[in-house]
C-alpha cells in the first residue's frame, strides 16, 4: 500500500506552549488510523493541521488534496434541506450522486428533511454521507461519536467501519474511547507530549468483541500508554466448576 499522508518532524506550538513536537506519521492507503491522547495532547491540533485548517511551524506534511473531516458537531446547515447539505460541496446536478451517498448511510428516504428534525445519529450520518459523497483520499475523524448515546454510538462505530472498507479512504480517528479504537482501527497511536508514544497494530480479527482476550489485553497496554492502570481479572482457579 502507498502512503496517502506523510508527516516528518511536525512542530506546532501556540505562544510559549509547544503542542506537537518532531511529530513523525503515516498512513496508507486504505488504513484506518486511531489516535489516543489526553485532553489538551494535541490530537485535533494535528488533525486540523492535516485537514488544512492550521499551519505547522515545522517539519513536512504530505497529504492528499482530497480530503474531508466530520467533526463532533455535524455542522450541517440549518437553512438547506438533507441532500443540499450532502451535495454542498459539488458541482451543480449532482443530486443522484448525493442520493447514493444518503442511501449508503440508510437515510435514503431523509433526502427532503430539514436538519433540525435529524436525531444526532442521523445528522451525524448525513455528515458523514456528505464527507464520503466527495471520494476523499483522507477521512479525518474528530470525535464524531462523542456526543451520542452509547448504543447509537456503536451503530456509528459498526457504520464507519463497513464505509470505510468499502471506500478505501485512509482515515485518521481522534478518539478519547480507547475500546472505539480497538474496535475499529488497522493502527492505533497514542500521542504524549507532543509525539506518538506508541504506534502499534491490531492484529484482532474482526468483528472485534470486547471479551475477547487480545482485546483486553490491546485495552490495558493502550490504557497504561495514556497513563491509566487497570487491574488484571483474577484467574480463574484450577478446578472450578
Amino acid at each position: 500500500m502507498s502512503d496517502v499522508v506523510r508527516v516528518s518532524g511536525l512542530r506546532k506550538a501556540f505562544g510559549a506552549r509547544t503542542v506537537l513536537d518532531g511529530l513523525d506519521l503515516t498512513i496508507a492507503r486504505g488504513e484506518f488510523v486511531a489516535l489516543l491522547g489526553a485532553s489538551g495532547s494535541g490530537k485535533t491540533t494535528l488533525l486540523r493541521v492535516l485537514g488544512a485548517l492550521d499551519d505547522a511551524d515545522a517539519g513536512e506534511v504530505l497529504v492528499p488534496r482530497a480530503r474531508t473531516i466530520v467533526f463532533q458537531e455535524h455542522r450541517l446547515v440549518p437553512s438547506k434541506r438533507v441532500l443540499a447539505n450532502v451535495t454542498v460541496a459539488l458541482p451543480r446536478g449532482e443530486a443522484d450522486r448525493g442520493r447514493r451517498a444518503l442511501a449508503e448511510v440508510g437515510l435514503e428516504n431523509h433526502a427532503d428533511a430539514w436538519p433540525a428534525t435529524l436525531s444526532g445519529g442521523e445528522a451525524q450520518r448525513v455528515a458523514l454521507a456528505r464527507a464520503l459523497v466527495r471520494q476523499p483520499e483522507l477521512l479525518l475523524l474528530d470525535e464524531p461519536f462523542a456526543a451520542l448515546d452509547a448504543l447509537t454510538r456503536l451503530r456509528m462505530q459498526d457504520l464507519v467501519g463497513r464505509l470505510c472498507q468499502a471506500h478505501r479512504p485512509a482515515v485518521l480517528l481522534v478518539t478519547h474511547d480507547v475500546e472505539e479504537a480497538v474496535r475499529l482501527a488497522d493502527r492505533v497511536c497514542v500521542l504524549r507530549e507532543g509525539r506518538l508514544v506508541t504506534d502499534e497494530p491490531v492484529r484482532i480479527a474482526r468483528p472485534r468483541d470486547p471479551g475477547d482476550p487480545s482485546f483486553a489485553a490491546l485495552r490495558r497496554r493502550l490504557l497504561a500508554d495514556l497513563g491509566v492502570n487497570t487491574p488484571r481479572p483474577d484467574p480463574v482457579p484450577t478446578g472450578a466448576n
